[in-house]
């Protein structure tokens, strides 16, 4: 068996696809130790490998569901739905790639055993933050509303980020690549320190200490240092310099603070509505618009409220609910008739 790593070369995506699928055929047929270990050693030694092996665990997990919804609904056998005739007209390719398709489906179900055992799964609810110390030595920090799985083998440490941010202090361990799913992408460090947040329409990277690399599809591996950052989509890395003021901003949240510097009154809500389970509304266009800065506890958003109160024509209107309207104020109000929260 010959297992290829990250520095054999490019490899292409179907060729790593076909590999990963003998591997799993063969963890199917009587594996001794030493192949077992040999299989295991080929997942962990390139990001893309992880990856291949993700999606044969999501293919499995679907298969189950179906196969869950079929029960429920008791589904009869396809022979009792197909006349004899008509299972005559199947094609032998067709026959062949099903019995194919099921094959698959076994062998997946045994690489969520044999490779995806031992998962910890951690979350945060809305407004919560929290520090994990990981076995390693690493600490995984996860913001508000935030989930992530941690899977450590022999061989290698894996995080994916399920929803939400997360930042890593990554304990230096070069026999141990860490390795963090975001989405489409694979960011691997070995000892290092970097930030990593799940956009609506993109993976935002921070790198505070050291290096990484990124997979993204099937792009070569980019590097990304300290003091830079990435903006990463399906079919693209895009790099970027980052200096000390935004890198802050980025992570403040680590020390329980939002950090705004011009930003929108559009982009501060959503910012703080992060961190409240009843949102901050804008209640008038001409708000979105309006900016300010400063910088405001995470746990307390009326010192927010006060300052937009304070310095720009906004009126703070409070729900019953516990949620915050702000309106456009065309004349001021004395301060202490304004409505807080």
């Amino acid at each position: 068996m010959q297992a290829s790593g990250p520095n054999s070369g490019y490899e292409s995506r179907d060729k790593i696809e076909a590999e990963a699928a003998f591997l799993l055929a063969r963890l199917n047929s009587g594996p001794s130790p030493q192949d077992e270990a040999d299989i295991c050693r080929w997942v962990e030694s390139d990001p893309r490998h992880a990856v291949a092996f993700a999606r044969a665990e999501a293919a499995w997990e679907a298969a189950e569901r179906l196969k869950s919804a079929a029960a429920e609904v008791n589904l009869p056998p396809l022979e009792a739905i197909v006349s004899e005739e008509q299972q005559r007209r199947l094609s032998r390719n067709i026959m062949i790639a099903a019995a194919v398709a099921v094959m698959l489906f076994i062998v997946a179900a045994i690489v969520t055993v044999r490779t995806f055992s031992g998962v910890d799964h951690y979350e945060t609810g809305i407004g919560q933050i929290s520090d994990i110390a990981l076995d390693d030595g690493s600490t995984l920090h996860l913001n508000s509303d935030s989930a992530a799985e941690v899977r450590f083998t022999d061989h290698g440490r894996k995080v994916r980020i399920l929803k939400g941010e997360a930042s890593f202090d990554v304990a230096h361990d070069r026999s141990r690549p860490f390795d963090v799913e975001a989405r489409s992408a694979v960011i691997r460090a070995v000892g290092t320190a970097f930030n990593v947040r799940l956009r609506p329409s993109m993976v935002e990277l921070t790198v505070t200490q050291g290096i990484v690399t990124v997979h993204s599809g099937n792009k070569l591996a980019q590097q990304i240092s300290a003091g830079s950052g990435a903006v990463i989509q399906p079919r693209s890395v895009s790099l970027t310099h980052l200096d000390s003021r935004l890198i802050g901003q980025r992570t403040a949240w680590r020390e329980q603070m939002v950090e705004l510097d011009g930003e929108t009154i559009e982009q501060a809500t959503t910012e703080f509505n992060r961190y409240r389970a009843a949102p901050i509304l804008i209640g008038d266009t001409r708000v979105s618009s309006l900016r300010i800065g400063g910088r405001f506890r995470i746990t307390d958003s009326k010192e927010f409220l006060s300052a937009l109160q304070l310095s720009l024509p906004i009126r703070v209107v409070a729900g019953q609910d516990g949620s915050v309207m702000l309106l456009y104020q065309d004349e001021p109000e004395p301060i202490e008739n304004a409505t807080g929260a």
